[in-house]
């Protein structure tokens, strides 16, 4: 189906202020066109019974609690083509999964490149992971479930930190969502050639944040960068994959999904119809986020 209407009225907005292409920028100018674009669609979220900054092992995160008994709590890496992004631009993203879900959220500050290109991102957030699974009863008062999430290279990354922790005999994870991932690193597919996916997120535009990520492109093919390429996937954590139909992402989300079922891996996946890269972060600009958080809590109601 077409694109919805407040995505394309968005677009067109976009095209109206004649923002340069992505593949056009350094990586300063496009964090800095990201961060005032966020500013200007700024929502505060909701209100946290706590909030607080810890250093975890040597990564920054912030600890946002929506109640007195969190019934689990979710490590969420941000998107941002592990270039773009940081703990203060997710900050909504994080308070409104919190209390949509009644989990508690640790957002990762993770490492970005060029400056710390692959596998600082991953290495962080393994050790993030493991830090707050060393503190859940800090954080939530009780011995509660883990799950890991996040969206583009965060999905990526909670992907990966799925089948680390399985590989290292923990944490334990009760869920992996995964929301519209980055899982190979093939820009051949049917999504990235199609025209109409050119939208948020571009071919050019992906090979940009690979080019800065992994500029060895025979090591894009380890697992640790392109999950979907991993010889097992047998064992993971139960996953939430959400995709976008207009997305250049969207071949090698539902393919990691369905490698997954074939794997054994309790999978409910779904395809967000009329939806672009990167909706699911717009609260309050696409209804289509806001339909993809009610979609992630009842997920989380299943399966905690």
């Amino acid at each position: 189906m077409a694109l919805d209407e407040a995505t394309t009225a968005l677009l067109t907005q976009m095209a109206q202020a004649e923002v340069p292409p992505l593949e056009q920028m350094t990586p300063q100018q496009a964090r800095a066109f990201s961060k005032a674009m966020a500013a200007e669609s700024a929502e505060t979220g909701p209100e946290m019974f706590t909030t607080s900054e810890s250093d975890a092992s040597g990564v920054p995160v912030r600890v946002l609690v929506p109640g007195e008994t969190p019934r689990a709590v979710i490590v969420y890496y941000h998107g941002g083509g592990w270039v773009l992004g940081d703990i203060d631009q997710y900050d909504a993203v994080g308070r409104r999964l919190a209390a949509r879900t009644g989990c508690a959220v640790v957002l990762v500050g993770y490492r970005k490149a060029p400056e710390h290109p692959y596998p600082a991102a991953v290495e962080d957030s393994w050790a993030a992971l493991r830090w707050t699974a060393g503190h859940l009863e800090e954080i939530a008062g009780a011995p509660v479930p883990l799950i890991v999430a996040g969206d583009s290279a965060g999905g990526n990354l909670a992907a990966i930190m799925a089948r680390r922790a399985r590989d290292h005999g923990g944490p334990s994870l009760a869920l992996q969502i995964l929301i519209y991932p980055v899982t190979d690193c093939d820009l051949e597919t049917a999504s990235y050639r199609d025209p109409a996916n050119q939208l948020m997120l571009t071919r050019e535009g992906m090979a940009w944040f690979w080019n800065h990520y992994l500029p060895d492109l025979p090591s894009r093919e380890d697992a640790d960068a392109s999950p979907l390429r991993a010889k097992d996937l047998s064992g993971l954590a139960p996953a939430v994959v959400l995709t976008a139909e207009h997305d250049v992402l969207l071949d090698e989300g539902e393919s990691y999904a369905e490698r997954l079922r074939e794997a054994g891996v309790p999978v409910s996946s779904r395809r967000f119809d009329g939806q672009m890269h990167g909706f699911f972060t717009m609260i309050g600009l696409l209804p289509g986020s806001g339909a993809a958080f009610d979609h992630l809590a009842e997920s989380v109601d299943r399966h905690v």
